[in-house]
């Protein structure tokens, strides 16, 4: 079944962010765009190179009005521990959501239940706090957060211009497409 267009459940998890913890909810999401990006674990290979490459892009998605939370199913101590003792990890300035009782990832389908961690599963979530757009990677391939801006830039787009859509690799002040009326109900 699709998760698209699922409304996100209410939620409060302990957090880490800047050398502070602190708590995030369902609220904390609402009235603009978000990314919830799910890794196995802290302390793991793959992961710390994905989270150093989103805090290289941190600054363009805050600029268009998204943020990122990271979530593994470790705890904001865990998380701390990490950020203390990783060069990559001590560079990051948004959200890293703290999910040991998986109801993050059971929300959002990504739980792997035999080993009590998360898929590498990326979520784009809208101000009203529905799921807009999501992909779920093997455990062994690392993601793109050029590739991740560019779909929540698009995402934006046809938010704001509805009877538009983009077409693959579109980027902002390319060419859009404006589907016929005839083809409306094939998309």
């Amino acid at each position: 079944m699709s998760l698209i267009n699922k409304e996100v459940s209410d939620f409060t998890v302990q957090a880490f962010q800047n050398g502070a913890f602190k708590q995030v909810s369902k609220a904390d999401i609402l009235g603009k765009w978000s990314v919830f990006f799910f890794y196995p674990a802290d302390f793991t290979f793959v992961c710390p190179t994905e989270l150093e490459d989103l805090q290289n892009k941190y600054a363009e998605f805050q600029k268009i009005g998204c943020e990122i939370f990271s979530v593994s199913t470790d705890s904001h101590f865990v998380h701390k521990a990490w950020h203390d003792s990783s060069e990559r990890i001590k560079k990051l300035e948004y959200t890293m959501l703290a999910d040991p009782t998986h109801a993050l990832c059971k929300d959002f389908e990504v739980l792997i239940e035999s080993d009590g961690m998360a898929e590498r599963g990326t979520f784009v979530v809208n101000p009203d706090g529905k799921i807009v757009a999501y992909e779920v990677n093997a455990g062994n391939v690392g993601r793109n957060a050029e590739e991740l801006f560019r779909k929540v830039q698009a995402l934006q787009f046809v938010r704001e211009h509805g009877d538009e859509v983009c077409p693959a690799k579109w980027k902002p002040g390319e060419e859009t497409l404006k589907p016929s009326l005839d083809l409306v109900g094939m998309l």
